[in-house]
């Protein structure tokens, strides 16, 4: 018998690549606090244009706690089709159960394979090497503050090379005529977002 081929199956890449309007992923880090409490933080990213559309923070995460942070970041008409996690055991039934009742289709990334959730793994590093490396947090509340502060300069002022060096909520061309470049202080001075003087 003559054998014929199969085509390869798509990398990962490529269904990531394919999909990239219809993928979000999540996924958990940590930080020490001043007095070494372990804070667990929860984040949501849009792949199409990383936005972070939800994040929290808890001591004591549970999957009926990351069961609510999926429904408080999804409204139902704005779920995506697939969402990448890891698999971490954080991730029980309950919360299989809240992500399938929105129409959710999961995508478990293999055992110890960060790689494969990229976008999410580059997010986490970035909030890291640009934020919370400088900054000593004293708590749960001052820690959410903090990222509130991060998110709203990595949202709108904060340029990708993805994105054709745009931030994830576009921002307008500000022609010569609008005034000189000033400089605004964003994440308590860490960073600065450049506009002109109206």
């Amino acid at each position: 018998m003559v054998r014929t081929r199969k085509p390869p199956s798509q990398s990962w890449k490529t269904f990531l690549d394919n999909h990239l309007t219809e993928l979000a992923a999540i996924d958990f880090f940590t930080m020490l606090t001043a007095t070494f409490r372990l804070l667990y933080c929860f984040v949501v990213l849009r792949h199409d244009r990383r936005q972070v559309v939800h994040f929290n923070v808890t001591a004591h995460p549970s999957a009926e706690w990351t069961a609510q942070q999926i429904v408080e970041a999804y409204p139902f008409d704005e779920a995506p089709r697939y969402q990448i996690r890891d698999c971490d055991d954080i991730y029980g039934d309950k919360f299989r159960k809240r992500v399938k009742g929105l129409g959710i289709d999961e995508v478990p990334i293999a055992p110890q394979s960060p790689w494969q959730n990229p976008y999410c793994e580059r997010l986490i590093g970035s909030i890291r090497r640009e934020c919370l490396n400088h900054m000593i947090v004293l708590g749960e509340t001052h820690l959410k503050r903090i990222l509130t502060s991060y998110f709203d300069y990595y949202h709108h002022a904060r340029t990708h090379l993805s994105l054709d060096r745009n931030s994830p909520i576009p921002r307008e061309v500000e022609p010569p005529d609008d005034g000189d470049v000033i400089s605004l202080p964003q994440v308590g001075g860490l960073h600065h977002r450049y506009t002109r003087a109206a």
